[in-house]
Parts: C-alpha cells; structure tokens; sequence
C-alpha cells in the first residue's frame, strides 16, 4: 500500500513543485515590475477570493465533498454517483456565482473592512484596490469549480491533472505581468485581469478528464439530493473551523495595512516562499491520503486507518521539520537570490527576511494542520477541527491585540519591521492548532504513542540543527549577497540547498535511520 502512497504522493509532489517553480517565476516578475507600494494593492484584491477559496474550495467543501464521494464510489452504482456530482457542481456553481456577483458589487465596502489603511494612504491605493477586487472576486467561482473536479478526479486516484491546473494560472499570470502589464495605464491592474482569465482556464482543461470518467453529465441545482444536504451539513462546521484561520489572516491583513507602505508585500513574498515546500509536500500528502483514508473509514478498517495517519505524521516530521529550519537559516540568501531585481529594494530585502524567518515557525504547524484534519474529516468529522480552530484562532487574536496596542502605545505602527511580528502570531496559532489537534487523535486511538516515533523525532531534531549550523556558517550575510553578481547568487545558493540536504540525510543515516522506517505497516499504528 504505501508504494502506491508513495507513488501518487510522488505525482502530486511533482505536479505541485512545477506548480511552485512556476510559482517562484511567476513572484520573482512582480518584485521586478510592480513597486512594492502597488503590489500590496494586488496582494490585498488577490487574497481575499484566495481566503474565500480555502473556504470553500480547498477547506469546507474539499473536506466534506471527497469523503462522501468516496463513499458513493464504494458503495453506490455509477449512475449514482453521476447524479451526486451533477447535482453538487449546479447547486454549488449556483451559490457561488450569486456570491461573486455580490462581492463585486460590494468590492468598495470589503476593501474598506479588509484594509482600512488604504483609505488613509496616498498613492491612491483605495480606489485601485476596489477596481482590481472586481475583477478577482469572480475567481472565487471559477477555483471552486475546479475544486469539485479535482476532488472527482481524486477520487478516482487521478491525482497529476487536478496539481497540473496551479501551473496554468501561473503561466497566466507571467505573461500577464511580464508581457501585457506594459499596456495598462496602471500595469499592477493586469495582474488582477490575468487572476480572472487564468480562473477560467483552471476550469476547462479538468472538463475532458471529467467526461471521459463518465460522472457528470449535466449539473444542475439540486438541494434535495440526500447526499448534496449530506456534504451542506457537513460544511457547516468545517466552514465555521475554516473561517477561524482565515479570520485570522484577514486581521493580519487588516492590521498590516495600518502599517508601513509595504508591509503587505513583504508578507506576501514571505508567505510565497513557506507555501513553497507546503504545496510540494504537506498538501500533496494530504491530498493524497484523504481519498484512501475516507474508503478506509467506509470499509470499516480502523487499522488501515491508524496506519495510514502514522505514516504520514512520520513523513511530516521527517521532511517539515528540517525545511522549517533551513528557511530560517537561509531566510536572507533566499530573499536575495529570488526577489532582489528591479523594483525590489534593499530594504524590501530585509523586511521579507524578517517576515520569511517569522513565518518559518507556520511551517511545521500549516503542515500538520493538512494532514492531521484529514484524519477527523475522512470520517467525516467536522465539529472537532472546528473547536480547534476556534481555540487556535482566540489565542492569535489575544496575541495580535498584544502586537496593536503595544505598537500604537510606544509610536511604532509605521516602523518598518513591525510586520513581522504578525508572521510570528500566526505561526504560534498554527502551532497551538496542530498541537490540539494531535492530542485529539491520540485520545480516539487513531494514533498512539510510541517509543520508536520519540527515537525517530530526537534524530531528525538533531541532524536539523546539524544542517543549520552547515547553512548558517556558509550562508554569509546579507550584505554579501546584496553584493554578489546574479549567477553567483543562484550557484551558491544552490550549492547550500544540496549541501545541507546531503548533510541532512547522512546524519540521519549516521544515527540509525533507515528507509524501512518509512514503510507503511498496518499493524505499525503507534507514533
């Protein structure tokens, strides 16, 4: 079983690192061709239908859609599950395009609520960010959409289109920076244009796969349909444990927006470069698992199920753990090497260091939050990530309430580096939420303590510091790399990328760690 597991996760993995180099291109263009005063305009009309869309594509819906789809799969005939994912794709279509068009007539007062401070600013950035939110808000629809068909897709362990749909709104978004932003009036709006048409494209290269499989055929609304009430009950709770993370980004993003003109994007790139091994890794398992995790539960094989969680929960530590630290270690030769061209400044450089080693703590705990909630939500258990989200996100909030009042108090709202002390709240929240999350499952069972898992953590706990000091030695500082020449940066930074995983792997090595320990078992339950 876990050669398969290995095998998809591999697919997915490599599907989503295209995705993320595109990904890195595709950010290392806008810090050459949009001053970061107008780019946090486009990160701000961006992430709210982003926010939305984990919402409801990759959070509430994903998580209650695929179980029950599974379940159909295994239990039900095809004309059955066909019915299910027409009615599904009419009802949810429908909700949402209602949705959008509201969101575009409300853009003003959303921009208003989201980013108070750009009613204040002077560079017109109020006015911009209602213009470019009309034309994002409608993406909200089209990666919806796409949601439900990779989750059909999935569910099938078709796994390498669904990753695939990523790099296209990537390569949309390129040549919309790179090549159409110079005709614009005010470039940075070609950006929220290629976000519209790149949405529409992540729809309609899945549209073949899905006919071929044979399981839609024509959506329409369908609110009776016993399985379409299913996954709406479903949703409720994961919607409210859902919104809790994204409530909390939506007030980092609100009080980042009362800070110095930047702060927004430097958090972005920031972020961009944490999501980086997230999406290679932590999300591509997820993914993965949830499908077989969820026909596990409907067989009724509680064993499978356990062994299932462990191995992942191995996988994680074994490869988060180290990327978190490097990320920390390499936060300034990163920053450097990948977005110091252009429009991107000296000090754009070092306030997205100071985010990006903040933010390297969100790491392990994003990550563990992607694979642990799939092992309540492939049981179809929304309620109990719901009440640690709620927890996670009251602790973050108390702790950015802290962050405002003691910057506004001492006079330092608008002093550069105040931003990333909201890249530090929420990775505390992520950790508290993995943490409570991990003692739930303990609780039910679905994983046990071990021995050997606290043999393995001390390990990579110690071959992780290895590798930092390797990179912290040879990485140099910043004003080095301000100084060295292009390819230069990229060569050594290559050599410290490889060189720290080499060293990495063979400390592990040294100390005892084999492949085998990788395996998965099914009597193997224990952590």
């Amino acid at each position: 079983m876990s050669r398969g597991f290995f095998r998809s996760t591999a697919i997915v993995g490599m599907t989503t690192l295209l995705s993320r180099i595109t990904g890195l291109v595709r950010d290392v263009v806008y810090a050459t061709v949009i001053p970061a005063v107008f780019m946090e305009v486009f990160v701000l009309a961006n992430q709210i239908p982003n926010l939305l869309r984990r919402l409801f594509a990759e959070g509430a819906f994903s998580q209650a859609f695929v179980p029950v789809v599974a379940e159909y799969k295994t239990k039900r005939s095809k004309e059955e599950v066909r019915e299910l994912v027409d009615s599904v794709a009419g009802t949810l279509g429908g909700f949402l395009t209602i949705l959008s068009l509201l969101g575009v007539l409300a853009a003003p007062v959303i921009v208003l609520i989201c980013a108070p401070g750009f009613a204040t600013k002077d560079e017109g950035q109020f006015a911009l960010a209602v213009e470019m939110l009309r034309w994002t808000f409608p993406y909200l629809l089209f990666v919806s959409l796409t949601a439900l068909a990779g989750g059909v897709l999935n569910s099938y362990q078709q796994f390498a289109l669904p990753a695939f749909t990523s790099v296209v709104l990537n390569i949309v978004m390129i040549v919309f920076a790179a090549v159409v932003s110079p005709h614009f009036e005010q470039p940075v709006v070609a950006l929220a244009v290629g976000v519209f048409v790149g949405g529409l494209l992540q729809v309609f290269i899945q549209l073949p796969a899905l006919l071929k499989l044979g399981v839609i055929r024509r959506p329409h609304w369908n609110l009776r349909h016993e399985a379409v009430k299913r996954i709406a009950r479903l949703m409720g709770p994961a919607i409210i444990g859902s919104s809790m993370g994204q409530l909390s980004v939506m007030i980092s993003t609100g009080i980042a927006s009362l800070l110095a003109d930047g702060s927004m994007t430097w958090l972005y790139f920031a972020d961009r470069l944490v999501e980086f091994p997230l999406g290679v890794f932590s999300i591509a398992l997820a993914t993965v698992i949830l499908p077989s995790l969820s026909s596990q539960h409907a067989k009724e094989a509680p064993e499978e199920f356990s062994a299932t969680m462990a191995w992942a929960v191995r996988l994680v530590c074994l490869i988060v753990i180290p990327a978190s630290v490097a990320l920390f270690a390499l936060s300034g030769p990163l920053t450097v090497a990948l977005y110091h061209y252009g429009q991107y400044r000296p000090q754009d450089v070092e306030m997205t260091r100071l985010a990006l080693m903040a933010f390297s703590l969100a790491l392990l705990g994003w990550s563990m939050i992607k694979v642990l909630a799939t092992g309540y939500y492939a049981q179809q258990n929304t309620k109990g990530p719901v009440k640690i989200a709620m927890r996670a996100l009251g602790l973050t909030m108390v702790l950015n309430v802290i962050v405002v009042a003691g910057l506004w108090l001492t006079d330092h709202l608008q002093t550069p580096g105040a931003h990333a002390l909201l890249a530090l709240t929420n990775g505390v929240g992520a950790m508290m939420n993995a943490t409570l999350l991990y003692l739930g499952l303990l609780r039910t069972n679905v994983l046990r303590r071990g021995q050997a898992m606290r043999g393995l953590l001390i390990r990579i706990v110690l071959a992780s510091a290895l590798m930092a000091a390797f990179l912290w030695w040879f990485g140099g500082d910043v004003g080095t790399w301000l100084e060295t020449g292009k390819i230069e940066r990229i060569v050594w930074l290559a050599g410290l990328v490889v060189g720290g995983i080499a060293l990495y792997f063979a400390a592990l090595w040294v100390m005892g760690v084999r492949a085998g320990q990788f395996r998965l078992q099914p009597a193997a339950t224990s952590l």
